[in-house]
This record gives structure tokens, C-alpha cells and sequence, in this order.
């Protein structure tokens, strides 16, 4: 192993409509991965509210706002990086809100967030039918988030369908990528650890994704298996569980370099065939 490592982990729940506890599990699930000596903690998508698009309004928050501060006394008190993964951000449409993830530096400031871009509007007959977009508002920036111990390309979700977005931020310097997910129990068996796997062996990157399991009492069902994968495509941990889950595990980030050094995607590309699509300042 190299000397750059680092201990994260990626933690599972089974978020409601009920906020104060959601953020109460969050706050004892974080502290669980503290005590496991994690530095970087990822809370999956929507993870102090899972619940009907009618009541966004009444929950969304500002940033900073009422749940960063107690998750980023945590982070403050425990000296972590908490990554949420996902919450209800106002916007200036009153309307809608924006799905955004934050980072909370070691003295629990919000220090990056992204809002999502690529919202969830689908129909797959018999399956699932949804569309985020008549409540959330799509996010227009990309962000890579320079941390102590790697760089971090921020996703949700359904994001992980493009894979233009993960070369962009590879190019601009991610090793790891976050995919915080509440991802749908009706696609999950088929395309999840596939769309991750793939992810990561594009771009010889780490990637890490808390998730939201099980169905809500409105009958929202998602397919859990929060997972960290390695730049080479492979599991180094899943969660199989239908509850709660703290994943824990080293990364070490000198895999990154080499697996770019041995198949170089980003030299080897041909843009003058396909145009610079990606990586545009």
C-alpha cells in the first residue's frame, strides 16, 4: 500500500418524512464511522428527508442553515469531513428547490456544494414512473472539491447515467468521485453496480456512494448497497443489508496513478474525431 491513504466511509440509512430523526440517525451513524477512524464521511441523497415532492417546501433549508450547523458540530468536535450527500436547498424559485450536496470541512464550515444537474424525469412502464424536475430545480455548475487527502468529484444519483460528467471532472484533477444515492429499487438490480463499476474503470478512479434502502410508508422504494469501488472496477465493500449501515475502508491513492499510468484514457483520447466535449474550463 502507498503512503497516500485515506479512511472514509459511506453510510446506508432508511430516511422518511420525519427530519429531527433522520438527522438524529445521521448524527449517531456519523459518530459510528468516526469511532471507526474515518476522516471523510458520505450521508446518502435526501438523507434528512425521503418523502412526497409535496412537502419539499415545508423542509428545504438554507446553506448554511439548521442541519449543516448540527452536522457540522460533529464534524468540528470529531475533526471529520462530512459529505451530505443530499438535502432540500431553497432556490430563488419559490416553487422549487434545489437537491444539494455539501461538504463540511474539519471545523464544520459548508465548504463545497453542488447541486444537482441531471434530474431524475423517467418512465419505464410497469416499473417506475417520476419527475424530479416539477419540484427540483437543476443545479449549472460542476464541482470538484480539493480535500486534505484527495480531490473529490461531486455527483447524485441519476448523475451517474453520464458519463461526460465524470471525465469532465476527471480532467479536472477528481481521484475519487461521490455518488450519494437514493437509487430505485425497480433499476437497481440491473444497472447500479454496473454504472458505478463503469465509472470508475473510465476513469481509473475511486468511487464511493452512501444510499438510501427500503420503502417509505408513501411506498418510495430504493435498492440500498451503498458501495466503494477501487480505479481498477473492483468492490472492495457493499453494504447487503435492508438497514442502517456504516461502510468503513481504506482507499489508497496511489492506485489512482497507476492505473492512469498503465491504460492512459486521458492521453489516449481523440478529441479531433469527437470534439473537446469535456474537460472545458
Amino acid at each position: 500500500m502507498g503512503e497516500r491513504v485515506a479512511k472514509i466511509a459511506v453510510i446506508q440509512m432508511c430516511s422518511g418524512t420525519d427530519v429531527h430523526k433522520n438527522v438524529e440517525m445521521a448524527c449517531a451513524l456519523v459518530s459510528d464511522a468516526a469511532d471507526q477512524g474515518a476522516t471523510y464521511i458520505q450521508l446518502p441523497e435526501y438523507f434528512n428527508f425521503y418523502g412526497p415532492a409535496a412537502k419539499f417546501a415545508d423542509v428545504r433549508e438554507t446553506v448554511p442553515g439548521p442541519t449543516t450547523t448540527r452536522l457540522g458540530a460533529i464534524a468540528h468536535e470529531r475533526h471529520v469531513v462530512i459529505h451530505i450527500g443530499s438535502m432540500l436547498e431553497v432556490s430563488s424559485d419559490p416553487t422549487k428547490s434545489f437537491n444539494a450536496s455539501v461538504v463540511l470541512d474539519t471545523n464544520g464550515t459548508p465548504r463545497y456544494v453542488y447541486r444537482k444537474t441531471h434530474l431524475f424525469d423517467i418512465e419505464v412502464p410497469e416499473k417506475i414512473s417520476y419527475t424530479e424536475s416539477r419540484a427540483i430545480r437543476a443545479g449549472d455548475d460542476l464541482v470538484v472539491a480539493p480535500l486534505d487527502e484527495f480531490n473529490l468529484g461531486m455527483s447524485i444519483c441519476f448523475d451517474v447515467r453520464f458519463p461526460e460528467l465524470y471525465r469532465h471532472l476527471a480532467l479536472q484533477g477528481a481521484n475519487v468521485f461521490a455518488v450519494p444515492a437514493a437509487f430505485s429499487a425497480a433499476t437497481g438490480p440491473a444497472h447500479w453496480e454496473v454504472l458505478l463499476r463503469a465509472r470508475a474503470i473510465e476513469n481509473h478512479a475511486f468511487v464511493l456512494s452512501a444510499t438510501q434502502v427500503g420503502t417509505t410508508a408513501e411506498g418510495l422504494s430504493t435498492y440500498g448497497h451503498a458501495m466503494v469501488i477501487d480505479p481498477w472496477g473492483e468492490v472492495l465493500c457493499e453494504s447487503t443489508s435492508t438497514s442502517e449501515e456504516v461502510l468503513a475502508t481504506t482507499i489508497d491513492l496511489e492506485e489512482v496513478a497507476t492505473r492512469r499510468s498503465q491504460i492512459d484514457v486521458f492521453a489516449l483520447r481523440r478529441p479531433d474525431l469527437y470534439g473537446d466535449l469535456t474537460g472545458a474550463s
